[in-house]
């Protein structure tokens, strides 16, 4: 194993573990079929830092993520919830390799921004999923998305390289915990070039712009992803407020019905 990866990020014993266990489990136990991934092995001046945002479906979908970059020398830096990081087992592996702990309940919530903005100036490869929760759409599409990607894609400059999969959900369905191995499923994944946000930008960008930003990265994944499924997406798209006020009454309509 190359003790340096692409833009010459030291490679630690935390992910270097990580990489050497599941890789071999991830190789026999899926298959693969990927399109895009040469514009995972560009070089983007002025550093080798780049935003990964992708669609989620499964928390089985973070290690198709981290195969496809660890194949083409990016380790993975995901955004994630705290609690992953306090989890037996699992906890001193997210610390030692980097990742970076997302605090909901913090009065610092920006503390993963800042965080996010250090990695990708670094020469790293941050992975965001740019609805800022695994995808509470019954047909698994993406979300209305939250602002964060485009924060950290205007304040870093760093290209956001576009990536939509299909097939970790067959592994693991949403918010479920299970296992389906068994028969082999394909790790669809698409990797685009990068979406342009170039109008966008500006020393102090807007809220406005931020939100036509994070609009136009959920739409470019959409569009991948229904090329990927051969489907079309709704026109109109859940957001996360919608979903809980949908959840709020239906569970006061069984109330009721109690």
């Amino acid at each position: 194993m190359a003790s340096k990866r692409n833009g010459g990020e030291p490679v630690g014993p935390y992910l270097g573990f990580a990489v050497a266990v599941l890789k071999p489990i991830l190789t026999v136990t899926t298959k693969r079929e990927r399109e895009g991934t040469e514009f995972l092995d560009h070089v983007y001046p002025p550093n080798d830092g780049i935003v990964i945002v992708a669609n989620h479906t499964s928390w089985f979908d973070p290690l198709n993520i981290s195969h496809v970059l660890w194949d083409h020398g990016r380790p993975p830096h995901f955004l994630a919830k705290d609690k992953l990081f306090t989890l037996p087992g699992l906890g001193p592996i997210m610390n030692g390799s980097g990742q970076i702990p997302v605090y909901r309940n913090s009065d610092d919530k920006r503390s993963a921004i800042r965080a996010a903005i250090e990695a990708v100036n670094k020469g790293q490869t941050v992975i965001v999923y740019p609805e800022g929760t695994m995808t509470r759409d019954p047909e698994m599409w993406p979300m209305s998305g939250r602002t964060g990607a485009a924060e950290l894609a205007f304040s870093t400059g760093a290209p956001v390289i576009p990536m939509a999969q299909w097939g970790p959900e067959q592994v693991m369905r949403p918010y479920k915990n299970e296992l389906h191995l068994i028969p082999r499923k394909t790790m669809k994944t698409v990797v685009g070039p990068p979406i342009d946000l170039d109008d966008l930008r500006s020393d102090e960008p807007t809220v406005e712009a931020l939100r036509q930003a994070t609009d136009r990265i959920i739409g470019v994944i959409t569009s991948m992803l229904e090329e990927l499924r051969g489907q079309k997406a709704p026109e109109q798209r859940m957001s996360f407020k919608e979903w809980k006020a949908a959840q709020e009454a239906q569970a006061a309509e069984q109330s009721d019905k109690d």
